[in-house]
Parts: C-alpha cells; sequence; structure tokens
C-alpha cells in the first residue's frame, strides 16, 4: 500500500474529505507517521526556538547521524514543516528553520518532549517491572521427572 500518497492529484488535494486517522487509506496516517518519529519529533522542538545551522542542529539532538539529520531534515521540507535557506558563502552555509506550519505543530511536540522527560522515572520502573515479570513467567515450570536423567537404572 502507497503510504506516501503520491498517487492523489495535486488538483484533488483541496477535495479530501475530512481526515479519519483509522481509516487505513487516510493521507492522514502518512502525516502521523511522520510526527510519530522521535527524530522529527526531536528536531522540531529543536527548531522552535528559531534557526539553526545543520552543525548546530547536530549537536543539539545528540545521537542523531549525519546521514539520519539530512534525511530527516529533508522530509520534513518536503513536508512543509522545514525551511532550508542556503547561504551564498564559501563554503555554502544552510541555515534551517520552521515553516508556519511547522510552528504550528510545536506546542505538541513541547508537551511530548517535557511528558518524556517528567515521566521517565515511572516509565523505566514500570519497564523494569513488566521485564521481571515477563521473565519469571517465561520460567519453566519443573518436571515431574525433574531430577531423573532419563535413563532406566539397572537393579
Amino acid at each position: 500500500m502507497d503510504t506516501t500518497f503520491n498517487h492523489i492529484p495535486r488538483s484533488k488535494i483541496g477535495k479530501l474529505r475530512a481526515g479519519d486517522i483509522y481509516d487505513v487509506t487516510c493521507p492522514s496516517r502518512s502525516v502521523i507517521q511522520m510526527l510519530a518519529d522521535k527524530w522529527t519529533l526531536l528536531i522540531v522542538d529543536s527548531l522552535s526556538s528559531g534557526p539553526m545551522r545543520f552543525g548546530e542542529l547536530r549537536r543539539h539532538v545528540g545521537g542523531v547521524t549525519q546521514k539520519m539529520l539530512t534525511q530527516t531534515l529533508r522530509l520534513l521540507e518536503r513536508d512543509g514543516l522545514v525551511l532550508r535557506v542556503v547561504y551564498p558563502s564559501a563554503p555554502p552555509s544552510v541555515e534551517y528553520s520552521l515553516t508556519p506550519l511547522g510552528v504550528s505543530i510545536t506546542a505538541v511536540t513541547g508537551q511530548m518532549c517535557q511528558w518524556a522527560e517528567d515521566n521517565m522515572k515511572p516509565v523505566l520502573v514500570a519497564r523494569f517491572d513488566y521485564d521481571a515479570r515477563a521473565a519469571r513467567e517465561e520460567q519453566p515450570l519443573p518436571s515431574p521427572t525433574s531430577g531423573r536423567t532419563g535413563r532406566r537404572q539397572s537393579t
């Protein structure tokens, strides 16, 4: 199934009905998919404080590779959330900023980042508890023949 919805002609986009994210054929699913990406969340939240150059953004978003940052910025530019401006200099200077559409999602991304920071401890405790329960449940029960080698002993 085409999850990019490139098959929809530009002239028909304005005529689309209201979205239904629970309908697998709805283009809003591709928007949810884009927004649910951790790098998208961190990049949009980083750019909410103002324009940044590539290296500055990479340092700010710890752990992102150059390749992943480049790919995510291109996708965000394609989706209309990020503006890429190249300044003529030697070497060329590139700056990234949020478009008005990108700014419109920053309240949500900011809340998600804040929620993650505020709730990391309870989430980690829940994971630990779940993993401990799962490990106990996976332990094989002792069989009635445990202790036997499975061989008949001669008498």
